[in-house]
């Protein structure tokens, strides 16, 4: 696989209060160097979704939708749509990258049926390369991203800076509160302010990790040193929790930039995607080169 042309496709879950309308230009930069790219609007930042009224002038006081708030779960199904046509259909190579609370996405959705190891042992082509992390959450099986960043002796919940909840309090929707210093520090005044108006609300995710591939397949993660919305400190210390795990192979970028480096760092971002992608098709040449040598001694 020659990485340097369109041989694998990206394939951005995007992080809580997000549309896919600030990862436009890291998209739009994948793509002039030659690479597909995809970032679907996720149901658990969609409020068309939240029964919050007009869009536009959200109600976040009202009811609940019947069917309860949209969960990472129902991200998955997205983005599982996504990589069935890529991958079962197309059997295209795909990089999934998970930004911030995308990153649970990201990480469930990478089933080891869709693996390109996996896949390539059973004679199919395509599958999913690797993941790679953008100041991502790097949720363990059997928690959720409630249970794993919120204490677990029963004390009161640890609301983020940026979060601002409202009537029905941690059973409703969090909006954000200067967004623009939490989530886009390193852009100029008018910009920042621009991507703060496109934010939107979130409930409180409660979906568990059932899939476990920070073992299974090459992983990268992109620690952002003046990220003021998940500092630096928590992004290293999740990275050693997986990346100090039997059989892990983690990638580590760093960067100066805030939590947004698809728009403060943008071409280093598609830099370090495409190097780490070269690195996973190594890893998986390497793989498959180690199990025939096993069949040859076997």
């Amino acid at each position: 696989m020659n990485t340097t042309s369109s041989s694998f496709v990206v394939v951005t879950c995007h992080g809580s209060y997000h549309s896919p309308e600030p990862y436009q230009p890291f998209l739009a930069a994948l793509q002039e160097n030659g690479i597909e790219a995809y970032c679907p609007q996720l149901p658990s930042s969609d409020l068309r979704k939240m029964n919050v009224g007009d869009v536009s002038k959200p109600d976040y006081d009202r009811e609940p939708p019947p069917n309860g708030y949209p969960q990472p779960a129902d991200d998955a199904k997205v983005v599982r749509e996504i990589l069935d046509n890529l991958i079962i259909k197309s059997n295209k190579h795909v990089l999934l990258l998970g930004h911030s609370s995308g990153a649970f996405t990201a990480t469930m959705v990478a089933v080891p049926e869709l693996q390109a190891k996996s896949r390539k042992a059973n004679g199919a082509e395509g599958g999913i390369i690797g993941i790679f992390y953008e100041c991502g959450f790097l949720i363990p099986m059997g928690e959720s991203v409630h249970s794993f960043f919120q204490p677990k002796d029963g004390s009161p919940a640890v609301i983020p800076p940026y979060c601002q909840f409202h009537k029905r309090g941690l059973d409703g929707v969090a909006s954000t509160k200067d967004g623009a210093k939490y989530f886009f520090n390193g852009l100029d005044e008018v910009t920042a302010n621009r991507y703060e108006e496109t934010l939107t609300a979130s409930p409180v995710f409660k979906t568990v990790m059932d899939n476990d591939p920070y073992v299974a397949i090459p992983c990268a993660y992109l620690v952002t040193e003046g990220d003021l919305a998940l500092p630096s400190a928590y992004q290293e210390s999740m990275i050693k929790m997986q990346a100090d795990r039997p059989g892990a192979n983690f990638s580590v970028y760093r960067c100066p930039a805030g939590h947004s480096p698809h728009l403060t760092w943008t071409g280093g971002l598609v830099s370090a995607v495409q190097e780490f992608a070269q690195k996973a098709h190594d890893i998986g040449i390497k793989s498959k080169i180690d199990v025939l040598l096993g069949e040859i001694h076997a």
